[in-house]
């Protein structure tokens, strides 16, 4: 079950961290360059069908996974040994993410215009910043190290 488990999350990590790739080196370029805010939505609509679904796996998975490397909650922020330091380390870029996308979702997209590309922009960027974080944290935890 557990490979299993891990194989959805790294798949969602993939389709999550990939996508934002993707956002941050193409589409939001071009936005910028062309004062033009449509391809931009369009990738958001178009993402999201994805993107989301691949976050709540990845999310629900992960806790699953800290579940099974270390049972004991309340050690999950305690930070003294390498599991629980890098499962804080993964929830603590959960909770910041989960703000800046919140944040981008309810009072940036709604209203985005040419002018508000690049406050777009300084939450684009950080959410792709923090999903390779992600990946590298994930990794360093299931190698032994960075």
């Amino acid at each position: 079950m557990y490979s299993i488990i891990l194989i959805f999350h790294i798949l969602a990590a993939t389709i999550w961290t990939g996508g934002h790739l993707i956002l941050a080196f193409i589409i939001l370029p071009k936005a910028m360059r062309q004062k033009e805010v449509k391809a931009l939505l369009e990738f958001e609509q178009g993402y999201e069908k994805i993107g989301i679904p691949a976050l709540i796996i990845q999310v629900a998975s992960g806790l699953w996974l800290a579940y099974q490397l270390q049972p004991n909650l309340l050690k999950w922020f305690s930070f003294e040994d390498f599991t629980s330091t890098h499962i804080g380390i993964k929830l603590g870029l959960l909770a910041i993410t989960a703000i800046i996308a919140i944040d981008a979702r309810l009072r940036i997209i709604p209203k985005l215009s040419s002018n508000k590309l690049s406050i777009m922009a300084w939450h684009i960027i950080p959410v792709t910043i923090l999903s390779v974080m992600f990946v590298i944290a994930g990794v360093a935890l299931r190698s032994g190290g960075y």
